[in-house]
């Protein structure tokens, strides 16, 4: 079973450029694609995509047009679950450019009561309780939580539900994907809010780690240049706290991967960027699903590697399947 909740879900509004975005003048688009997204929904996606069950629980209006779009999908692995809301979602607009740059516009949200949140509570326990596995299924199954926060939450709302998952499901294995203020209440609460999976960037590592902004700046810029061991350092700092594993996306530099057995490094796989959208979400996905047919760290880093970068291959929203992976993969090298 893969449960994913996405608090602030959205219409991913893709318009692309024919040449470099131009401020303050008249551009002409050369395409535009509206596709549902959020990132626990595009995670979801992605594994039904690939063949694995998954669970969208998500707040949405009862007309919100987010659910007509994902049920024209017609994924059949995919299930979706409204925690109908009185706000509809946001849209996201994100402005891709011939290179690849993408610049994204994210809306806020239109905010959760207390009794919504209760209600999303309720229906992310329930799901979870009554959702049946699949057969032949992995003996690890997960609860993706993803993405940022509407108006309303608590910051702290992610630490929250990473105990009320742990106390429902102890076996459950847990994903936070999310940044800046949850990301950061996260980690004060730990060890009693560690998930098994977080994924930040180098700048987001160095933040949860202490460090001060030009050296938490500094650590991708050093891993370009080949040097993994800040990185290493600075994740198991969180290892060291109760994450079970710190995957820091690393742009052109790849990917590190630290648990308390070790770290590896995978390389970025050669692909042409055309959007970023749904990389991330993408990367997460493909590090579950090794994990459920059985895999091993490295290759789990490798499977991230592989999906995230299929995602940037990809115009607009699109979102990868198998088919999409690249012909060459990551190479996983072994740190300590």
């Amino acid at each position: 079973m893969i449960l994913t909740l996405t608090p602030n879900p959205s219409l991913d509004r893709t318009v692309s450029l024919p040449g470099p975005l131009q401020r303050g003048t008249v551009q002409r688009l050369t395409g535009v694609v509206m596709e549902p997204g959020g990132k626990g929904v595009n995670v979801a996606r992605v594994l039904s995509n690939s063949g694995r069950a998954a669970t969208a629980v998500l707040p949405a209006a009862e007309h919100d047009p987010i659910l007509a779009a994902l049920g024209a999908l017609e994924l059949p692995g995919l299930t979706v679950h409204p925690v109908l809301v009185t706000g509809a979602a946001r849209i996201n607009t994100a402005v891709t450019e011939p290179d690849g740059t993408t610049t994204k516009l994210n809306e806020l949200g239109a905010g959760l009561s207390e009794q919504e949140i209760a209600a999303v509570e309720h229906a992310l326990l329930e799901t979870l309780a009554t959702t049946p596995l699949p057969v032949g299924a992995s003996p690890h199954h997960w609860a993706v939580l993803s993405g940022s926060l509407p108006p309303g939450i608590p910051t702290n709302w992610y630490a929250r539900l990473v105990g009320l998952l742990r106390e429902a499901a102890p076996g459950l294995r847990i994903a936070v994907d999310t940044s800046d203020e949850p990301l950061a209440a996260l980690a004060a609460e730990l060890p009693d809010s560690a998930p098994d999976l977080i994924k930040p960037n180098g700048e987001e590592l160095g933040q949860l780690a202490g460090l001060p902004a030009d050296r938490a700046m500094a650590l991708e810029e050093g891993a370009v240049e080949g040097n993994y061991d800040p990185v290493v350092d600075a994740a198991r700092l969180l290892v060291g706290l109760g994450i079970g594993a710190v995957m820091v996306t690393l742009g052109p530099a790849g990917a590190v991967l630290v648990t308390a057995d070790g770290a590896w490094h995978a390389t970025a796989p050669e692909v042409p960027v055309v959007s970023t959208v749904g990389a991330g979400d993408s990367s997460v996905a493909g590090y579950i699903l090794a994990d459920v047919n059985g895999g091993d760290e490295a290759e789990r880093l490798s499977a991230a590697m592989a999906y995230g970068s299929a995602a940037a291959s990809l115009p607009g929203t699109t979102l990868p399947t198998p088919a999409d992976l690249p012909e060459h993969p990551s190479v996983v090298t072994r740190l300590s």
